[in-house]
């Protein structure tokens, strides 16, 4: 198998090195999959809604989408505040949760249904500016610069070290489910949140205003 793997075509490589180097830093919507791994609540659905968003951003860029959301003033700023009020509500309900004296408990969750995840799921990642920069216009641009062949192969590699990456996170969130049995340490990750969702709200509001 480590054979076959190592005979697929360099742009593939090269999109899975890529994409790693984009998506493992810390954002809002790892920060979502991570706590709720840790909640063991829809985890699963979550990170695979986050996988398949951001194959279907990547093919989009590879097929000239970027280009397009560069070059439009109008689809940014409606992007960048729309983001920039949703990041400030969900950091508000963190900052409520890690004023509350709670332990895990895997019965009980802020997300009520299926639906309410998949929701809250796509709302951070497509009303974030930042995964179009990342996933359309930087990993697009980068592809596009191979043939049509390397360009899909790039394309594939990028997208498979996304859903790696999102179904990792939530399993390796099983491991710290323990510590999360004290109060202190479900306050100390929702105030992280909050701060996390609020500093990345400044930011977008820091680009809109400027």
């Amino acid at each position: 198998m480590i054979s076959s793997l190592l005979s697929l075509p360099a742009p593939f490589f090269t999109g899975l090195a890529t994409s790693a180097g984009l998506i493992i830093a810390i954002g809002s919507q790892n920060a979502f999959v991570l706590s709720q791994g840790v909640r063991r609540e829809y985890h699963w659905p979550i990170a695979g809604l986050c996988g398949m968003l951001d194959a279907i951003l990547i093919t989009l860029g590879i097929a000239g989408m970027g280009v397009l959301i560069s070059e439009s003033p109008l689809l940014l700023m409606l992007v960048t505040w729309g983001g920039a009020l949703f990041l400030l509500w969900y950091g508000a309900n963190a900052l409520r949760s890690a004023l509350k004296s709670e332990t895990l408990d895997i019965k009980r969750g802020g997300l009520k249904s299926l639906r309410s995840a998949l929701l809250t799921t796509l709302a951070l990642s497509l009303l974030n500016p930042h995964v179009y920069l990342d996933t359309v216009i930087l990993l697009g641009s980068i592809g596009g610069r191979y043939p049509e062949e390397g360009r899909y192969w790039f394309g594939a590699g990028a997208a498979l070290f996304s859903f790696i990456w999102f179904f990792s996170l939530s399993l390796g969130a099983r491991w710290l489910a323990p510590l999360f049995r004290k109060p202190i340490a479900w306050r100390i990750l929702d105030g992280l949140v909050c701060v996390m969702m609020w500093t990345l709200a400044g930011l977008l509001i820091a680009d809109g205003l400027s």
